[in-house]
Protein backbone atom coordinates (compact mmCIF):
# COMPACT_ATOMS: atom_id res chain seq x y z
CA UNK A 1 0.00 0.00 0.00
CA UNK A 2 2.62 2.51 1.06
CA UNK A 3 5.54 1.99 -1.32
CA UNK A 4 3.35 1.18 -4.31
CA UNK A 5 2.28 4.78 -4.78
CA UNK A 6 5.64 6.21 -5.91
CA UNK A 7 5.71 3.72 -8.79
CA UNK A 8 2.12 4.40 -9.83
CA UNK A 9 2.34 8.18 -10.13
CA UNK A 10 3.39 8.24 -13.79
CA UNK A 11 1.09 5.41 -14.99
CA UNK A 12 -1.88 7.01 -13.22
CA UNK A 13 -1.07 10.44 -14.60
CA UNK A 14 -0.81 8.96 -18.10
CA UNK A 15 -4.06 7.00 -17.97
CA UNK A 16 -6.25 9.39 -16.00
CA UNK A 17 -4.94 12.47 -17.80
CA UNK A 18 -4.82 14.60 -14.66
CA UNK A 19 -2.08 16.72 -13.12
CA UNK A 20 0.47 15.04 -10.84
CA UNK A 21 -0.64 17.32 -7.99
CA UNK A 22 -4.07 15.68 -8.05
CA UNK A 23 -2.49 12.23 -8.10
CA UNK A 24 -0.32 13.03 -5.08
CA UNK A 25 -3.35 14.56 -3.38
CA UNK A 26 -5.09 11.18 -3.32
CA UNK A 27 -2.17 9.59 -1.46
CA UNK A 28 -1.91 12.57 0.91
CA UNK A 29 -5.63 12.18 1.66
CA UNK A 30 -5.02 8.52 2.52
CA UNK A 31 -2.21 9.44 4.94
CA UNK A 32 -4.36 12.17 6.46
CA UNK A 33 -7.25 9.78 7.05
CA UNK A 34 -4.86 7.20 8.49
CA UNK A 35 -3.56 9.78 10.97
CA UNK A 36 -7.04 10.83 12.04
CA UNK A 37 -8.05 7.22 12.69
CA UNK A 38 -4.85 6.22 14.55
CA UNK A 39 -6.08 7.12 18.09
CA UNK A 40 -9.36 5.21 17.63
CA UNK A 41 -7.61 2.11 16.29
CA UNK A 42 -5.07 2.21 19.12
CA UNK A 43 -7.78 2.52 21.77
CA UNK A 44 -9.64 -0.44 20.22
CA UNK A 45 -6.49 -2.57 20.38
CA UNK A 46 -6.02 -1.63 24.06
CA UNK A 47 -9.51 -2.92 24.87
CA UNK A 48 -10.02 -5.79 22.46
CA UNK A 49 -6.65 -6.85 21.05
CA UNK A 50 -5.21 -6.49 17.57
CA UNK A 51 -6.53 -9.51 15.72
CA UNK A 52 -9.84 -8.06 14.55
CA UNK A 53 -8.59 -4.65 13.31
CA UNK A 54 -5.49 -6.06 11.61
CA UNK A 55 -7.44 -8.83 9.85
CA UNK A 56 -10.08 -6.29 8.82
CA UNK A 57 -7.38 -3.87 7.66
CA UNK A 58 -5.72 -6.55 5.55
CA UNK A 59 -9.07 -7.42 3.95
CA UNK A 60 -9.67 -3.73 3.25
CA UNK A 61 -6.22 -3.61 1.64
CA UNK A 62 -7.21 -6.48 -0.64
CA UNK A 63 -10.44 -4.73 -1.62
CA UNK A 64 -8.72 -1.36 -2.04
CA UNK A 65 -5.95 -2.71 -4.25
CA UNK A 66 -8.41 -4.61 -6.44
CA UNK A 67 -10.48 -1.45 -6.83
CA UNK A 68 -7.32 0.58 -7.52
CA UNK A 69 -6.56 -1.70 -10.46
CA UNK A 70 -9.89 -0.64 -12.04
CA UNK A 71 -9.86 3.15 -11.62
CA UNK A 72 -10.56 5.25 -14.70
CA UNK A 73 -11.62 8.59 -13.14
CA UNK A 74 -10.03 10.93 -10.61
CA UNK A 75 -12.92 10.66 -8.15
CA UNK A 76 -12.50 6.89 -8.13
CA UNK A 77 -8.80 7.31 -7.33
CA UNK A 78 -9.64 9.45 -4.29
CA UNK A 79 -12.33 7.03 -3.12
CA UNK A 80 -9.97 4.06 -3.39
CA UNK A 81 -7.13 5.78 -1.57
CA UNK A 82 -9.56 6.81 1.18
CA UNK A 83 -10.33 3.10 1.63
CA UNK A 84 -6.61 2.30 1.60
CA UNK A 85 -6.05 5.05 4.19
CA UNK A 86 -8.41 3.21 6.53
CA UNK A 87 -6.51 0.00 5.81
CA UNK A 88 -3.20 1.72 6.62
CA UNK A 89 -4.55 2.89 9.98
CA UNK A 90 -5.35 -0.73 10.84
CA UNK A 91 -2.23 -2.50 9.54
CA UNK A 92 0.96 -0.37 9.50
CA UNK A 93 3.43 0.46 12.28
CA UNK A 94 1.10 2.19 14.77
CA UNK A 95 -1.36 -0.70 15.24
CA UNK A 96 1.49 -3.23 15.01
CA UNK A 97 3.35 -1.43 17.82
CA UNK A 98 0.19 -1.42 19.93
CA UNK A 99 -0.25 -5.18 19.41
CA UNK A 100 3.40 -5.88 20.26
CA UNK A 101 3.42 -3.66 23.36
CA UNK A 102 0.25 -5.40 24.57
CA UNK A 103 1.72 -8.85 23.94
CA UNK A 104 5.20 -8.10 25.39
CA UNK A 105 4.69 -5.44 28.09
CA UNK A 106 8.09 -6.18 29.68
CA UNK A 107 10.15 -6.40 26.49
CA UNK A 108 8.28 -4.19 24.05
CA UNK A 109 11.35 -2.19 22.96
CA UNK A 110 13.22 -5.29 21.84
CA UNK A 111 10.10 -6.64 20.11
CA UNK A 112 9.50 -3.32 18.31
CA UNK A 113 13.13 -3.26 17.19
CA UNK A 114 12.91 -6.79 15.76
CA UNK A 115 9.72 -5.90 13.88
CA UNK A 116 11.27 -2.76 12.41
CA UNK A 117 14.26 -4.76 11.16
CA UNK A 118 11.86 -6.40 8.74
CA UNK A 119 9.94 -3.19 8.13
CA UNK A 120 13.18 -1.47 7.16
CA UNK A 121 13.46 -3.82 4.19
CA UNK A 122 9.94 -3.07 2.92
CA UNK A 123 11.05 -0.51 0.33
CA UNK A 124 14.17 -2.54 -0.54
CA UNK A 125 11.98 -5.55 -1.41
CA UNK A 126 8.76 -4.06 -2.72
CA UNK A 127 10.03 -1.22 -4.88
CA UNK A 128 12.00 -3.53 -7.20
CA UNK A 129 9.40 -6.33 -6.93
CA UNK A 130 6.55 -3.99 -7.83
CA UNK A 131 8.55 -2.45 -10.67
CA UNK A 132 9.24 -5.93 -12.04
CA UNK A 133 5.52 -6.74 -11.86
CA UNK A 134 4.62 -3.48 -13.61
CA UNK A 135 7.17 -4.10 -16.36
CA UNK A 136 6.01 -7.69 -16.87
CA UNK A 137 2.24 -7.38 -16.38
CA UNK A 138 1.30 -3.70 -16.57
CA UNK A 139 0.40 -1.63 -13.55
CA UNK A 140 -3.20 -2.84 -13.22
CA UNK A 141 -2.27 -6.53 -13.06
CA UNK A 142 0.70 -5.71 -10.82
CA UNK A 143 -1.67 -4.13 -8.28
CA UNK A 144 -3.86 -7.23 -8.44
CA UNK A 145 -0.85 -9.41 -7.60
CA UNK A 146 -0.17 -7.20 -4.56
CA UNK A 147 -3.82 -7.67 -3.53
CA UNK A 148 -3.31 -11.44 -3.75
CA UNK A 149 -0.20 -11.19 -1.54
CA UNK A 150 -2.25 -9.37 1.10
CA UNK A 151 -4.99 -11.99 0.89
CA UNK A 152 -2.75 -15.06 0.93
CA UNK A 153 -0.04 -13.86 3.33
CA UNK A 154 -1.18 -10.98 5.55
CA UNK A 155 -4.76 -12.05 6.27
CA UNK A 156 -3.85 -15.61 7.43
CA UNK A 157 -0.91 -14.41 9.54
CA UNK A 158 -3.02 -11.79 11.31
CA UNK A 159 -5.90 -14.23 11.77
CA UNK A 160 -3.91 -17.17 13.11
CA UNK A 161 -0.98 -15.63 14.98
CA UNK A 162 -2.22 -12.44 16.65
CA UNK A 163 -3.54 -12.77 20.21
CA UNK A 164 -7.29 -12.52 20.74
CA UNK A 165 -9.15 -10.00 22.83
CA UNK A 166 -8.44 -11.60 26.19
CA UNK A 167 -5.06 -13.19 25.49
CA UNK A 168 -2.21 -12.06 27.75
CA UNK A 169 1.24 -13.65 28.00
CA UNK A 170 1.63 -15.55 31.24
CA UNK A 171 3.67 -13.76 33.86
CA UNK A 172 3.91 -10.51 31.92
CA UNK A 173 0.55 -8.81 32.16
CA UNK A 174 0.67 -8.09 35.89
CA UNK A 175 3.67 -5.79 35.77
CA UNK A 176 2.55 -3.24 33.21
CA UNK A 177 -0.69 -1.72 34.58
CA UNK A 178 0.89 -0.58 37.88
CA UNK A 179 2.89 2.15 36.16
CA UNK A 180 0.49 2.93 33.33
CA UNK A 181 -1.42 6.16 32.83
CA UNK A 182 -4.74 6.61 31.09
CA UNK A 183 -4.97 8.75 27.96
CA UNK A 184 -6.83 11.40 29.99
CA UNK A 185 -3.92 11.58 32.44
CA UNK A 186 -1.36 11.66 29.64
CA UNK A 187 -3.16 14.56 28.00
CA UNK A 188 -2.54 16.59 31.18
CA UNK A 189 1.20 15.98 30.92
CA UNK A 190 3.10 18.79 29.13
CA UNK A 191 5.60 16.20 27.89
CA UNK A 192 2.91 14.74 25.64
CA UNK A 193 2.58 17.99 23.68
CA UNK A 194 6.34 18.56 23.52
CA UNK A 195 6.86 15.01 22.21
CA UNK A 196 3.99 15.35 19.75
CA UNK A 197 5.50 18.58 18.40
CA UNK A 198 8.99 17.04 18.18
CA UNK A 199 7.77 13.91 16.39
CA UNK A 200 5.58 15.98 14.05
CA UNK A 201 8.42 18.30 13.01
CA UNK A 202 10.77 15.33 12.58
CA UNK A 203 8.31 13.35 10.44
CA UNK A 204 7.45 16.38 8.30
CA UNK A 205 11.12 16.78 7.37
CA UNK A 206 11.60 13.06 6.67
CA UNK A 207 8.50 12.87 4.47
CA UNK A 208 9.51 15.97 2.52
CA UNK A 209 12.95 14.52 1.82
CA UNK A 210 11.53 11.09 0.97
CA UNK A 211 9.56 12.56 -1.94
CA UNK A 212 12.00 15.28 -3.05
CA UNK A 213 15.42 13.71 -2.46
CA UNK A 214 15.81 12.43 -6.04
CA UNK A 215 15.13 15.92 -7.39
CA UNK A 216 17.45 17.45 -4.78
CA UNK A 217 20.28 15.09 -5.72
CA UNK A 218 19.74 15.81 -9.42
CA UNK A 219 19.90 19.53 -8.63
CA UNK A 220 23.34 18.77 -7.15
CA UNK A 221 24.47 17.33 -10.50
CA UNK A 222 23.61 13.65 -10.16
CA UNK A 223 21.98 11.74 -12.97
CA UNK A 224 18.60 10.14 -12.34
CA UNK A 225 20.22 6.71 -12.16
CA UNK A 226 22.88 7.88 -9.68
CA UNK A 227 20.27 9.58 -7.52
CA UNK A 228 18.09 6.45 -7.52
CA UNK A 229 21.09 4.27 -6.62
CA UNK A 230 21.96 6.52 -3.68
CA UNK A 231 18.31 6.53 -2.61
CA UNK A 232 18.27 2.72 -2.68
CA UNK A 233 21.01 2.74 -0.01
CA UNK A 234 18.73 4.39 2.51
CA UNK A 235 16.68 1.24 3.23
CA UNK A 236 19.74 -0.84 4.18
CA UNK A 237 21.03 2.10 6.23
CA UNK A 238 17.75 2.04 8.19
CA UNK A 239 18.33 -1.63 8.92
CA UNK A 240 21.94 -0.89 9.94
CA UNK A 241 20.69 1.76 12.36
CA UNK A 242 18.22 -0.69 13.88
CA UNK A 243 20.91 -3.37 14.24
CA UNK A 244 23.04 -0.84 16.10
CA UNK A 245 20.06 0.01 18.31
CA UNK A 246 19.40 -3.61 19.24
CA UNK A 247 23.09 -4.33 19.89
CA UNK A 248 24.40 -1.07 21.39
CA UNK A 249 21.47 1.31 21.80
CA UNK A 250 19.54 -1.02 24.12
CA UNK A 251 22.09 -0.18 26.82
CA UNK A 252 20.77 3.39 26.87
CA UNK A 253 17.36 4.88 27.60
CA UNK A 254 15.08 5.42 24.61
CA UNK A 255 15.10 9.16 25.35
CA UNK A 256 18.87 9.39 24.94
CA UNK A 257 18.86 7.27 21.80
CA UNK A 258 16.07 9.47 20.44
CA UNK A 259 18.06 12.67 20.83
CA UNK A 260 20.99 11.19 18.90
CA UNK A 261 18.80 9.67 16.19
CA UNK A 262 16.73 12.81 15.77
CA UNK A 263 19.89 14.90 15.58
CA UNK A 264 21.18 12.85 12.65
CA UNK A 265 18.43 14.25 10.43
CA UNK A 266 19.40 17.96 10.36
CA UNK A 267 23.08 16.90 10.32
CA UNK A 268 22.54 14.74 7.22
CA UNK A 269 20.63 17.54 5.50
CA UNK A 270 23.42 19.99 6.33
CA UNK A 271 25.85 17.67 4.55
CA UNK A 272 23.50 17.48 1.58
CA UNK A 273 23.33 21.27 1.45
CA UNK A 274 27.10 21.76 1.71
CA UNK A 275 28.46 19.10 -0.64
CA UNK A 276 28.58 19.21 -4.40
CA UNK A 277 29.71 16.58 -6.90
CA UNK A 278 32.06 14.81 -6.78
CA UNK A 279 31.93 14.19 -3.03
CA UNK A 280 31.76 11.19 -0.72
CA UNK A 281 29.59 13.39 1.48
CA UNK A 282 26.52 12.13 -0.37
CA UNK A 283 27.26 8.63 0.89
CA UNK A 284 27.57 10.01 4.41
CA UNK A 285 24.22 11.78 3.89
CA UNK A 286 22.57 8.46 2.97
CA UNK A 287 24.16 6.73 5.98
CA UNK A 288 23.12 9.35 8.54
CA UNK A 289 19.69 9.99 7.04
CA UNK A 290 18.83 6.29 6.77
CA UNK A 291 20.23 5.28 10.17
CA UNK A 292 18.49 8.19 11.90
CA UNK A 293 15.16 7.38 10.30
CA UNK A 294 15.53 3.69 11.14
CA UNK A 295 16.23 4.32 14.83
CA UNK A 296 13.57 7.04 15.15
CA UNK A 297 10.90 4.52 14.16
CA UNK A 298 11.89 2.46 17.21
CA UNK A 299 12.08 5.50 19.48
CA UNK A 300 8.61 6.70 18.44
CA UNK A 301 7.32 3.22 19.22
CA UNK A 302 9.06 2.70 22.55
CA UNK A 303 9.06 6.14 24.16
CA UNK A 304 5.30 6.37 24.93
CA UNK A 305 5.43 3.07 26.83
CA UNK A 306 8.60 4.15 28.66
CA UNK A 307 6.98 7.37 29.84
CA UNK A 308 3.38 6.36 30.46
CA UNK A 309 3.24 2.56 30.62
CA UNK A 310 1.95 -0.21 28.38
CA UNK A 311 -1.65 -0.72 29.53
CA UNK A 312 -3.09 2.13 27.43
CA UNK A 313 -0.28 2.25 24.88
CA UNK A 314 -2.52 1.98 21.80
CA UNK A 315 -4.58 5.06 22.65
CA UNK A 316 -1.57 7.10 23.78
CA UNK A 317 0.62 6.17 20.82
CA UNK A 318 -2.27 6.75 18.42
CA UNK A 319 -2.80 10.22 19.84
CA UNK A 320 0.93 10.96 19.53
CA UNK A 321 1.06 9.53 16.01
CA UNK A 322 -1.97 11.39 14.62
CA UNK A 323 -0.30 14.81 14.10
CA UNK A 324 2.89 13.10 12.88
CA UNK A 325 0.95 11.13 10.27
CA UNK A 326 -0.77 14.32 9.16
CA UNK A 327 2.67 15.94 8.88
CA UNK A 328 3.80 12.98 6.78
CA UNK A 329 1.01 13.83 4.35
CA UNK A 330 1.83 17.55 4.41
CA UNK A 331 5.64 17.39 4.20
CA UNK A 332 6.00 16.82 0.45
CA UNK A 333 3.45 19.54 -0.28
CA UNK A 334 5.17 22.02 2.04
CA UNK A 335 8.51 21.38 0.34
CA UNK A 336 6.90 21.75 -3.10
CA UNK A 337 5.34 25.09 -2.12
CA UNK A 338 8.65 26.41 -0.76
CA UNK A 339 10.42 25.33 -3.93
CA UNK A 340 7.78 26.97 -6.12
CA UNK A 341 8.09 30.22 -4.18
CA UNK A 342 11.89 30.28 -4.03
CA UNK A 343 12.91 28.33 -7.13
CA UNK A 344 15.72 26.73 -5.14
CA UNK A 345 16.16 23.49 -3.25
CA UNK A 346 18.77 25.31 -1.20
CA UNK A 347 15.99 27.31 0.44
CA UNK A 348 13.97 24.14 0.97
CA UNK A 349 16.93 22.47 2.68
CA UNK A 350 17.56 25.50 4.91
CA UNK A 351 13.98 25.45 6.16
CA UNK A 352 14.02 21.68 6.66
CA UNK A 353 17.33 21.85 8.58
CA UNK A 354 15.83 24.50 10.87
CA UNK A 355 12.69 22.41 11.38
CA UNK A 356 14.71 19.28 12.15
CA UNK A 357 16.83 21.20 14.66
CA UNK A 358 13.67 22.53 16.32
CA UNK A 359 12.46 18.93 16.69
CA UNK A 360 15.65 18.02 18.58
CA UNK A 361 15.23 21.01 20.89
CA UNK A 362 11.63 20.07 21.65
CA UNK A 363 12.63 16.49 22.42
CA UNK A 364 15.37 17.68 24.80
CA UNK A 365 12.89 19.87 26.67
CA UNK A 366 10.39 16.98 26.86
CA UNK A 367 12.81 14.45 28.34
CA UNK A 368 14.15 16.98 30.87
CA UNK A 369 10.71 18.10 32.03
CA UNK A 370 10.69 17.68 35.82
CA UNK A 371 6.99 17.69 36.68
CA UNK A 372 5.06 14.99 34.81
CA UNK A 373 1.38 14.74 35.63
CA UNK A 374 0.60 12.02 38.18
CA UNK A 375 -2.53 9.88 38.09
CA UNK A 376 -5.39 11.08 40.27
CA UNK A 377 -5.82 9.14 43.51
CA UNK A 378 -8.80 6.78 43.60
Amino acid sequence: MYYLFALLMQPLQRELQIDKTWIVGAFSAALLLSGLLAPKVGAWIDRHGGRAPMVAGSLLAVAGLLLLSQVVHAWQLYAVWALLGVAMAMTLYEPAFAVITRAFPLSYRKAITVLTLFGGLASTVFWPLTQLLIDALGWRHAVQVLAAINLLVCVPLHLWLLPGARAQPAGQGAAAPARSHSLTEVLRDPRFYLLAAAFTANVLVFSAIAVHRIAMLQAKGMSAAEAAALGAMIGPMQVLGRLLEISVGRRFAAQSVGVVAMGLLPLSLLLLALFDLPAAGFLLFALLYGAGNGVMTIVRGALPADLWGAANYGAVNGALAAPALIAKAAGPLVAALVFSASGSYGTVLAILIATGTLAVALLLVAIRWRHPVRPKPH
